[in-house]
């Protein structure tokens, strides 16, 4: 997709929650905003209560974003809660760490829960919905095999079979549930499941597993168990415990919808209603938890937080900001059916908010030396240049010298046609400075250029121009007796393809081996030289760029968050 600061982008879909921008006209309603009003409008609720419940299994990604701003939106704008509740049903893949970089990447956007949960706190009353089911006659201990109980589903043409464990008493179910909680059976030796229908044309209905026998630590409740609800179970049991209003999910969870109800109606609790909307999908990356845990695992990447990563941490990293996530977020719109967003809509929306507010600063990447050959020796000049567009008050001092770094592709040996920048016998201009022109230059050994000369023109100092000369090019520069040395990273796109997770064969096959290049020797003005993570600026021709946490004393590092237009080309 393009990009440039006059392109405006549109979700493509009837129900975009995109503002019509600079008309003053509100935005229309998308179709979840449609459901709530409604039920408020009928008394069904007197305020809403929504949830975001990741399981802390892994990082944020910004699939998660969006999910976050619909849920704690949906609730600021009508005056409701949101609770936090994670889902750890799982022992064997969920950790402190994951729980405590999702809370921080919530608040990061800028969002605050009412009530943090667990469904861990519901155990016992997990348990005990459990049993009321099993008295019922709703459910029941398989002792079949994971595989016997696959092969007995059937198939989406094929009804499911019974088999013999689901005759047992209320009282047998009962003494072997109890037993299995009591740890005297092993992992995948019994399971219980509802009794639905093998014979349902969802196969989510055939049956489905409640409790698995997993012995393993839990990082809340420890030993305690060694029988964990399935996510299906958990679930809306969890909302209906709370008193979610409206449980909000992604469109995998459509078939699940039928189950969500079957449970609430047979326990006879609250009626927490379910709803689905579009997941988020981005081009050149994957939104898999599993798939980004193969990239750090096998050191694709240097961790979750790395900048190439689509986690909100390594967006954070990268030196994306709240605001523009969350406008990407208003700007894709809450759809009913999946599509493939260009992330180029995102880059365009840090863009324009750093055009905005990123100070310019002058930082040459591929330094070469240039050489004003009729400049005093032992002159130091202090300069004026613009921090921000469009404030000519907002300006700050540089050093010029007869000395300077120029970045090695602002000369040419041998111009090409319509070259205007610096070249043998061509004049250019100095940003902020002085017109010069090319005298001469060096080479080495190997033939690559050490070092330019040039003369200056004394009468074509900016602002103070009284040359008369005419110049096409205007190129930055950094006075090489007082520039500071950095680190700049930058990245460019993790994929070669736009939907590596839909190619054949392994996805990290279409890995782009030039998502990173680490230029260790660049020079940016010296008054960045004091530590500042996170602080934004625009270098000047080359884009704007954050300081790392990896930055020492002496040594600051540069991220670069996002070219100045859009420039990548998949291969």
């Amino acid at each position: 997709m393009a990009d440039n600061n006059n392109q405006s982008f549109e979700a493509n879909d009837s129900h975009s929650i995109l503002h019509k921008e600079n008309t003053g006209e509100p935005r229309s309603l998308n179709f979840i905003e449609e459901i709530v009003e409604k039920d408020l409008a009928e008394g069904k609720h007197k305020t809403i209560l929504t949830r975001f419940p990741p399981e802390p299994n892994g990082y944020l990604h910004i699939g998660h974003a969006k999910s976050i701003c619909l849920n704690f939106g949906l609730a600021e704008k009508y005056k409701g809660n949101t609770n936090l509740r994670f889902d750890d049903t799982n022992p064997v893949t969920e950790d402190v760490e994951y729980v405590d970089s999702i809370k921080e990447d919530i608040r990061w956007l800028g969002f605050t829960w009412s009530n943090e949960y667990y469904s861990s706190d519901y155990f016992d009353e997990l348990y005990l919905f459990a049993t009321k089911l099993i008295r019922k006659g709703l459910a029941y201990v398989d002792d079949s095999t994971s595989e016997q109980i696959a092969a007995a589903k059937g198939t989406p043409t094929e009804p499911g079979t019974e088999n013999e464990f689901r005759n047992r008493s209320v009282e047998e179910n009962l003494r072997l549930f109890e037993e299995m909680k009591q740890g005297k059976y092993k992992d995948g030796e019994k399971v219980l499941r509802a009794k639905i229908d093998m014979q349902h044309i969802n196969m989510l209905m055939r049956d489905p597993i409640m409790y698995r026998i997993k012995h393993a630590s839990h990082h809340r409740t420890g030993d305690k168990w060694c029988i964990y609800p399935m996510y299906d179970f958990a679930h809306g049991q969890s909302d209906s415990i709370e008193h979610i209003t409206h449980s909000i999910c992604t469109l995998e969870f459509v078939p699940h919808r039928p189950l969500y109800d079957w449970f609430i109606e047979k326990l006879e609790i609250f009626p927490s209603r379910q709803y689905e909307f579009a997941r988020l999908n981005m081009t050149f990356t994957v939104m898999s938890k599993r798939r980004l845990l193969q990239l750090v695992n096998e050191r694709f990447v240097s961790g979750w937080d790395d900048p190439r990563m689509p986690t909100i941490s390594g967006f954070r990293r990268k030196g994306y900001t709240p605001s523009s996530i969350r406008t990407f977020c208003e700007r894709i719109g809450v759809a009913k059916r999946d599509n493939l967003i260009d992330i180029s809509l995102l880059e365009f929306c840090i863009r324009e908010e750093l055009n905005q507010s990123a100070p310019r600063i002058m930082a040459v990447l591929n330094p070469v030396k240039l050489i004003i050959d009729n400049y005093d020796d032992n002159k130091t000049e202090e300069l004026t240049t613009e921090n921000l567009p469009n404030d000519p008050n907002n300006v700050r001092t540089i050093t010029f010298s007869k000395e300077l770094w120029i970045e090695k592709d602002d000369f040419m040996e041998v111009p090409v046609k319509k070259w205007f920048r610096l070249a043998p016998g061509q004049m250019v201009r100095l940003k902020s400075a002085y017109i010069i022109r090319c005298e001469s230059f060096k080479k080495d050994d190997e033939g690559n250029i050490i070092e330019i000369h040039c003369a200056y023109i004394p009468e074509s100092r900016s602002h103070n121009d009284t040359s008369n000369i005419k110049v096409k090019g205007t190129i930055h520069w950094l006075n090489a007796r007082d520039a500071a040395s950095a680190e700049v990273r930058l990245y460019q796109r993790l994929f070669t393809v736009e939907n590596p997770a839909a190619e054949e064969g392994d996805f990290k096959a279409y890995i782009n081996p030039d998502s990173l290049q680490v230029i260790p020797n660049a020079f940016i003005e010296p008054n960045l030289q004091h530590d500042n993570t996170g602080s934004h600026f625009q270098f000047v021709r080359n884009g704007y760029f954050c300081i790392d946490k990896d930055s020492r004393p002496g040594k600051l590092v540069f991220n670069r968050t996002v070219t100045l237009k859009e420039g990548f080309k998949p291969k």
